[in-house]
């Protein structure tokens, strides 16, 4: 596309790079390397039937509920959000919003993606709205921009999507037999199944039922129908599990306490909160053992504050972009129960997310205690995630890890995304992640030794991942 005006600069080759020593560890070391998205929300339905988008705001705006509150932020009325609007008119309301996203890192993401997908290095404004609308869907159209391609053409070697303990993983065989090329594989999230105080916990383990074919009538049919499930997920190339908790429980019980309070949820009784926590700690410690027996790696996003306008939650459901950082307390409960399997031998690898930045030394220095040398970076402090995925956020959990632990044992980056043009947030980590080490070979604080560090780089956009999964 012609850059005669409004030519964005901002992403030239060094953006980010403050320095000479940064440069040349993205440059030379990082750029290279292929990328393991170990944990995002791809639909494989698209990937399996190599879905193509209409246009732009098809592929890159519907269902992405960080742009929706930005625009929200900006007054632009929901029906040009999630309502009725065209297409091309959802695009010109948040062409507009652009410009005033300054700051919050969807002004990065937003150029970063036009220009690594669509080679477009024109600022998004209302000026430059439908000239780039046009060239992106255009571009859209054809076969080099069908889902397969995005993630091939992004040097993405294996994308791990998240299914429910009732999904067929129907698509990911489809995939498997097409020989895509891309390793897909997916991460068991059982919350449905734990989260026993919800008002459809009844009606899922119904369907739960039917499809592992394991009457569950008691505590022990929901771990055997869950066994069977786990299995069915290992056979089709499984290798993790995910959670996303407020915070991980923990609570003393007795096996006659949880099957009592699991009668009582199946007949329609309320829990109080040690009931379900009690429950909850049962069931995730069972989960937990079995992840072990398997050597999977088992993941716990921690910290949201789910669905707060209840409103809003109400006409669009979740995920729609009314959640927000929780202020739960951690430590005590996370280290009982990590210390619980740790004191069986059943603790298998571990990544431990936070969503409250209050939290960043609390796991990174949490870790340590079960960090036993048995496998190199066996517990993990994960990269910062949903609102501390950026700039800002990725920096703070560097630091920590590195104060705290050792950040060459870490695993980086994900995109933990639904949308197909994401990849470009593991070059924005990798950047910022380059850079910290370029400010502190310049300062003095580290050698100037790039056979050592670039190493070291390298290891944590790729090889530690290849490793530590096992993929």
């Amino acid at each position: 596309m012609s850059t005669t005006t409004n030519t964005k600069t901002f992403i030239t080759d060094d953006f980010l790079l403050e320095n000479k020593f940064s440069q040349r560890l993205y440059h030379d070391f990082a750029s290279q390397m292929p990328i393991i998205d170990y944990h995002c929300h791809l639909p494989p339905k698209e990937i399996a039937n190599n879905h193509s988008f209409n246009n732009l705001t098809e592929i890159w705006i519907n269902g992405d509920h960080y742009k929706w509150r930005a625009m929200r932020t900006f007054g632009i009325d929901e029906k040009y959000i999630t309502g009725d609007a065209s297409d091309s008119e959802k695009f010109a309301q948040w062409a507009k919003t652009v410009p005033y996203t300054l700051r919050n890192p969807l002004y990065h993401w937003t150029h970063l993606e036009l220009k690594r997908y669509f080679d477009i290095d024109l600022l998004l404004n209302p000026s430059t709205a439908e000239a780039i609308y046009t060239e992106a869907t255009e571009k859209l159209k054809t076969p080099a921009y069908s889902c397969q391609n995005l993630i091939k053409n992004m040097n993405v070697k294996v994308v791990c999507t998240t299914e429910d303990p009732i999904d067929t993983l129907d698509y990911h065989s489809q995939i498997a037999q097409n020989g895509f090329g891309v390793t897909i594989s997916t991460a068991f999230r059982p919350d449905k199944a734990i989260l026993i105080n919800t008002d459809t916990y009844n009606n899922y383990i119904d369907t739960l039922d039917e499809v592992s074919g394991v009457n569950i009538d008691s505590y022990k049919g929901l771990c055997d129908a869950l066994s069977v499930r786990l299995d069915y997920f290992e056979d089709h190339g499984c290798k993790l599990s995910d959670h996303g908790l407020s915070y991980l429980p923990y609570r003393e019980f007795s096996d006659l306490e949880i099957e009592t309070i699991f009668q009582k949820r199946r007949t329609n009784n309320t829990l109080s909160l040690e009931e379900d926590e009690k429950f909850q700690t049962a069931i995730l410690l069972f989960l937990c053992e079995q992840y072990h027996k398997r050597n999977w790696v088992q993941q716990f996003h921690l910290g949201a504050l789910r669905n707060n306008n209840a409103r809003m939650n109400n006409l669009l459901g979740p995920d729609t972009g009314w959640d927000s950082i929780g202020d739960y307390p951690q430590a005590r409960t996370l280290s009982n129960f990590l210390n619980r399997l740790d004191s069986k031998d059943t603790l298998t690898k571990t990544i431990l997310y936070n969503l409250n930045p209050g939290d960043n030394e609390v796991l990174a220095s949490m870790i340590g205690n079960f960090n036993d040398g048995t496998i190199k970076g066996k517990i993990q402090f994960g990269s910062g995630w949903w609102f501390l995925d950026q700039k800002d956020g990725m920096i703070k959990q560097i630091n920590a890890l590195s104060n705290m632990g050792l950040i060459s044992c870490f695993v980086g980056m994900l995109t933990d995304s639904r949308s197909f043009l994401s990849y470009p947030r593991h070059e924005y980590f990798r950047r910022i992640l380059c850079n910290q080490f370029g400010l502190e070979m310049q300062s003095g604080e580290l050698p100037q030794d790039f056979e050592l560090i670039g190493k070291i780089i390298q290891d944590i956009c790729y090889n530690n991942a290849k490793e530590y999964f096992n993929f």
